[in-house]
């Protein structure tokens, strides 16, 4: 018997594509003041940049809930912290941290991976924990800012569109 192939599927980047089109729609339908959702991503973003990974999500919803940001904008801007990007930003705040309190850790003079760094004990962490909360500030205004202008803008134009619409007459 011959076998049949399945019918080939969607190339994998049109399935990524969709999805980003989904995750784009539903960040434009967050709820709140421009200040409220653009807080929330600034706190999550700047978590993600801190050594933190189990709990990135637990930390920006409690901060966002103190500083009363957007809860769902603080997980989403956790984000920022992914497989891709947390070698990079580890080892970033790993060396930032070094840099600002003095070298402590000379156990790892030149880590070879992130695991490495882990296991160098709490020298290491401290150092790659200050480094995070050094290296995320920057990036967690520039997020506000960016989101804050994005929702201002979102907001605007459905305004406009709003006013528009009514005065266009019934069809």
């Amino acid at each position: 018997m011959k076998s049949k192939k399945p019918p080939a599927g969607q190339p994998f980047f049109a399935g990524l594509k969709a999805r980003g089109r989904i995750f784009i729609a539903r960040f434009k339908a967050l709820q709140g003041d421009p200040h409220y959702i653009a807080l929330g991503m600034g706190i999550g973003i700047f978590v993600g940049f801190t050594p933190t990974i189990p709990l990135h999500t637990v930390i920006a919803l409690t901060l966002a809930f103190i500083f009363r940001g957007s809860k769902v904008a603080a997980a989403i801007g956790t984000w920022v912290s992914n497989p891709l990007t947390i070698p990079v930003i580890y080892l970033a705040s790993y060396k930032a941290g070094r840099f600002f309190l003095g070298n402590i850790s000379p156990s790892v003079e030149k880590p070879h991976s992130i695991l490495e760094l882990l296991e160098s004990g709490i020298d290491v962490a401290f150092a790659m924990t200050v480094g995070g909360i050094i290296i995320g500030i920057l990036p967690g205004v520039v997020a506000y800012f960016i989101t804050r202008k994005i929702f201002i803008t979102i907001r605007a134009r459905k305004k406009r569109m709003g006013r528009h619409n009514e005065r266009l007459p019934y069809l």
